[in-house]
């Protein structure tokens, strides 16, 4: 906290005219070991104005933490001759694997449609990019079932009341990251809005890293994908033996 009045003591002395907003994550770095279970995270911060007058009772906080991107494709199963099978599909180049917004209200009560639709405010704003040419109604239903589908995962999350400001002036927002989560480097930002603008931002920086063996793993997946695809079929096929010989035994 002490870093923190420093920060804004500093920028206040230096004459800024606009809001001053500085943000701050409960943790920079979340290492993810066998048996994660998922943890949250506290993001705050506080926002003042620079005459020295409380800034909080006119602007609304909407906080967003974005994982890195990736390109996926998603199938879409149709019951032919009583059997489910892949019929439909799109691929997306750059679909967040994570994504979770906070706001101290509403927002659609806080901005309007195309201001949402600018900073990606709430789940269906998101902007997935699909890949190659897709009709405009299918594109908005792949979009759904990818939304859908990854919220049923708790990877996407919206809380229209996550945000809670006190003293005026700072405020706070807890988010939970589930035990699925990729790693990389995830994105807080933080959006101090009036009257419908967005009047002052401000991002920081989250990484989630394999810690211990399953981290090991990775690297060697990674680097060397050859061997250790092989050596995956290796331990499969001995497993399969050991397995069959002790029902033998038995």
């Amino acid at each position: 906290m002490r870093p923190l009045l420093a920060l804004i003591a500093l920028l206040l002395l230096a004459g800024a005219r606009d809001p001053i907003l500085v943000p701050e994550v409960s943790q920079h770095e979340i290492q993810v070991s066998q048996g994660f279970t998922g943890t949250e995270l506290l993001l705050f911060g506080a926002i003042l104005d620079p005459s020295g007058t409380r800034a909080g009772r006119d602007y609304d906080i909407v906080v967003i933490l974005k994982g890195p991107t990736q390109a996926i494709t998603l199938r879409e199963k149709e019951k032919i001759g009583g059997i489910w099978l892949n019929a439909h599909s799109t691929a997306f180049r750059s679909a967040p694997s994570y994504y979770a917004v906070a706001s101290s209200r509403p927002i659609k009560d806080i901005v309007d449609e195309r201001t949402a639709a600018i900073y990606e405010l709430g789940l269906d704003r998101l902007q997935l990019s699909p890949v190659g040419e897709i009709d405009p109604d299918e594109q908005a239903r792949f979009s759904a079932g990818l939304v859908d589908l990854r919220a049923r995962q708790g990877l996407y999350q919206q809380n229209d009341r996550g945000v809670t400001v006190s003293e005026q002036v700072l405020y706070q927002a807890r988010i939970s990251l589930p035990s699925n989560v990729q790693t990389g480097v995830y994105t807080a930002e933080t959006l101090a809005i009036t009257k419908g603008r967005v009047i002052a931002s401000a991002t920081a920086k989250v990484e989630v890293r394999k810690f211990g063996f399953g981290r090991l793993v990775a690297i060697f997946a990674e680097n060397w994908s050859l061997a250790y695809g092989l050596l995956a079929v290796g331990l499969s096929i001995a497993m399969g033996w050991m397995a069959g010989r002790l029902f033998v035994l038995i």
